[in-house]
């Protein structure tokens, strides 16, 4: 399979407008420092509150006219904006899930109008029963596996370059492994002076560990914050695991309890609801997890956390005290 190239990208950037906002670019008030300027890229921002609208969006304003439905697998935000677009363009979607996937997501799959199959217990699972039914002529829109997803999301490095041209480090979490690979794309194209580090909880992390094993690898999920980065990358990945493999400088997990100070930090330090996988890459920065330079942006990817979890974390008696 071969990659999306920056052209794709710009190509994608011009065929999201009006889909996908130019989110804004604000400074952290939590994790800067001393020689350190922090900001955060917010993408939780978007219509279906993640990132995800611009490599769905990509795929459905390239083909999805042309298609009599439209079939996804998702851990949750994924199948959320492949919804809520196709709802847009009138088509039926199935979302396939593992049983993993919390209820609050599928709640939130079927008020967009998506047909919810929960298939096995997990996303490699998820993942094979919506190959199979893409075999019957629905337009499949991979979340992990598509260049056209891929250059979808570079379109986050396009803005950046454009809203901060001197930034030097991009911190994104990591799930199947499109988003960093498209920012990372863009970056080495065209300003390859940019580490790109990517970010995982410990537990699950299925890219960091298949990098790791030099090849993709089935890796057990485990209940994690950051439930939006579980899964696998599939075992046939050509695609997000060699741009991963040859693009990204670094790639760095962060713990269970870094991941929710991380969240109590966002809400209470920077007036932000931030999931567990979004506020990983904050986690990673406020760990000095990872090899940064002075400039850096965390991509906050999305906010749909369940509202009981966060108010745990924000109430419990071990909740981190954030000023």
């Amino acid at each position: 399979m071969s990659w999306p190239s920056v052209g794709d990208v710009r190509d994608a950037a011009a065929r999201l407008a009006g889909i996908a906002h130019n989110t804004p670019l604000v400074p952290s008030l939590t994790t800067a420092r001393p020689g350190r300027d922090v900001r955060l890229k917010l993408e939780s921002l978007q219509d279906t509150r993640s990132f995800k609208v611009r490599g769905a969006g990509n795929v459905l304003l390239a083909g999805g006219r042309k298609a009599r439905g439209v079939v996804t697998y998702s851990t949750g935000n994924h199948g959320r904006a492949t919804a809520h677009l196709a709802g847009r363009l009138g088509l039926d979607v199935i979302v396939c899930v593992s049983h993993n996937t919390t209820e609050d997501k599928r709640r939130a799959l079927s008020t967009l109008g998506a047909d919810v199959r929960v298939v096995g217990s997990s996303q490699d699972e998820a993942a094979a029963a919506a190959y199979r039914l893409a075999e019957s002529g629905l337009l499949l829109v991979d979340p992990i596996n598509d260049p056209l997803v891929t250059a979808g999301h570079g379109t986050i490095a396009l803005e950046l370059l454009e809203q901060w041209p001197d930034l030097d480090t991009v911190v994104v979490p990591v799930s199947g492994g499109a988003l960093v690979s498209g920012i990372a794309l863009v970056m080495k194209e065209l300003r390859d002076d940019v580490r790109v580090v990517g970010v995982s909880m410990e537990g699950g992390a299925a890219m960091i560990e298949s990098q790791r094993a030099g090849r993709p690898i089935v890796v057990e999920e485990v209940a994690s914050l950051a439930d939006s980065l579980q899964g696998g990358i599939t075992l046939d990945n050509t695609h997000t695991f060699e741009m991963v493999r040859d693009l990204v400088d670094e790639l760095v997990t962060v713990s269970e309890d870094q991941i929710g100070a991380a969240m109590v930090s966002a809400l209470a330090g920077e007036r932000l609801v931030l999931e567990g996988a979004a506020a990983t890459s904050l986690a990673a920065v406020a760990a000095d997890r990872a090899h940064l330079g002075e400039r850096v942006v965390c991509v906050a990817t999305g906010a749909m956390v369940d509202i009981t979890t966060l108010t745990r974390l924000c109430t419990g008696a071990d909740a981190p005290r954030v000023r």
